[in-house]
């Protein structure tokens, strides 16, 4: 009975580890990719995120705050916010939560109090 007990806790500390690494790395990756980002936009004569500049290029804010916010714990609310900052900036970090360098618009937007409004 005592090994069992003690091979589950093994194997448990076994799969943080890993997690923990692959988070890491996970990490380490999106950093690197900014940086990438950030050096093409100094050598660039354009900046790499340029505002839409045609109607025809909106997105769909309904569809992208439906994504960004579906593991949200109040995903009514989150997608309603979500609609506002997306047709002031025309834009949405992809995945459910942080990305925002690829919308600085979106993350610079505030409440009166200061905080960040854009989920």
């Amino acid at each position: 009975m005592a090994s069992s007990s003690s091979a589950y806790v093994f194997m448990n500390i076994i799969i943080y580890v890993f997690l923990y690494l692959v988070l890491i790395h996970d990490h380490q990756s999106q950093a690197n990719i900014i940086m990438q980002i950030e050096d093409l936009g100094e050598s660039a004569s354009s900046p790499v995120f340029a505002p839409p500049t045609s109607s025809s290029m909106d997105i769909d804010c309904g569809s992208a705050c439906g994504v960004r916010c579906q593991m949200s714990s109040r995903p009514n609310l989150c997608r309603r916010i979500c609609g506002t900052c997306c047709a002031r900036c025309n834009c949405v970090p992809p995945g459910t939560s942080g990305n925002y360098e690829f919308c600085p618009c979106y993350f610079n937007m505030t409440t009166h109090g200061g905080a960040r409004k854009c989920p």
